[in-house]
């Protein structure tokens, strides 16, 4: 589905108060073409519907009309400018953004996040945000790590029983 149909959907989706399948539609967008500035601006509206002014200012951060509180509580619940870097998940180099204010908001994060990282980084050298996007090492991740090992060990238990029984039919 093309960036137009699906913006037709997300605003068939607002209209119907359907307000997290819109989110979800819009991080997809996001993340396929994390430098379409329109996208962002649009996410970062609809996370105003949600009252999460610091989700609103991450996705309006390259804006030149962002709302300056919303950019703070951005950077104050992520104070890192490494993670702020890998939140913003842009991709290639900042030269590629739209707008000059863009370009030059992206050339100051990088800069600020390679000097606390103390070495250079470039734009989608660190991880990309997942749906979770704030936390890393998510407790999901750990059981069903454990989960998929207890289902590995319970195959392999249930086929050493049925090889010994078919054994056993045959002597």
């Amino acid at each position: 589905m093309g960036i137009e149909r699906t913006l037709e959907r997300v605003e068939t989706d607002l209209a119907a108060g359907r307000v997290p399948v819109a989110r979800q539609r819009l991080r997809g967008l996001a993340g396929s073409f994390p430098q379409n500035l329109g996208i962002r601006a649009r996410l970062a509206e609809v996370y105003r519907l949600y009252g999460e002014p610091a989700q609103a200012g991450r996705w309006s951060l390259l804006e030149a009309d962002r709302r300056p509180e919303e950019v703070a509580a951005f950077e104050a619940r992520h104070p890192d400018p490494v993670e702020r870097m890998r939140l913003v998940a842009w991709r290639g180099p900042e030269e590629e953004a739209a707008t000059a204010f863009a370009r030059e908001r992206l050339a100051e994060l990088r800069r600020e996040a390679s000097r606390a990282a103390g070495r250079p980084l470039e734009w989608g050298s660190t991880d990309p945000p997942t749906e979770g996007e704030e936390e890393s090492g998510d407790i999901g991740d750990t059981l069903a790590g454990w989960g998929c090992f207890a289902a590995t060990l319970l195959f392999l238990l249930l086929a050493g029983i049925g090889a010994v029984t078919v054994l056993r039919w045959l002597w």
